[in-house]
């Protein structure tokens, strides 16, 4: 059974950088495409960024396109998620979910992402002065 564990947020300014990671265990991360979701307080969970298996693909929500980069080590069996430019709407708890899907990494007809499942713990990130 697939496990994923998030790891790397923390307390930052707004402008700063933060890389989340994505650790998986159970197995091989390398058939599954990896989504990031994020939660903030009072709002529903909404998909943040997609990788396909092999990281052909990638898209990302429209108001962090340009500011984060998803990525993937499938040796490390592992996916990350460069934030650059953090700004106080990022506040939220981030989760990795993955699925043996890759079509399902595409954007639906109202432009959202899918967040996938088998999610993780979350890890907290916030961005405040």
């Amino acid at each position: 059974q697939l496990q994923l564990v998030e790891s790397g947020g923390g307390l930052v300014q707004p402008g700063g950088s933060l890389r989340l990671t994505c650790a998986a265990s159970g197995l091989a991360l390398e058939n599954y495409a990896i989504a990031w979701s994020r939660q903030a307080p009072g709002k529903e969970r909404e998909g943040v960024s997609c990788i396909t298996h092999s990281g052909g693909r990638t898209l990302y929500k429209g108001s962090v396109q340009g500011r984060f980069t998803i990525s993937r080590d499938n040796a490390k069996n592992t996916a990350y998620l460069q934030m650059n430019n953090l700004k106080p709407e990022d506040t939220a708890v981030y989760y990795c979910g993955a699925t043996p899907v890759q079509a399902m990494c595409i954007y639906a007809p109202n432009g959202s992402l899918p967040t996938f499942g088998s999610w993780g713990q979350g890890t907290q990130v916030t961005v405040s002065s």
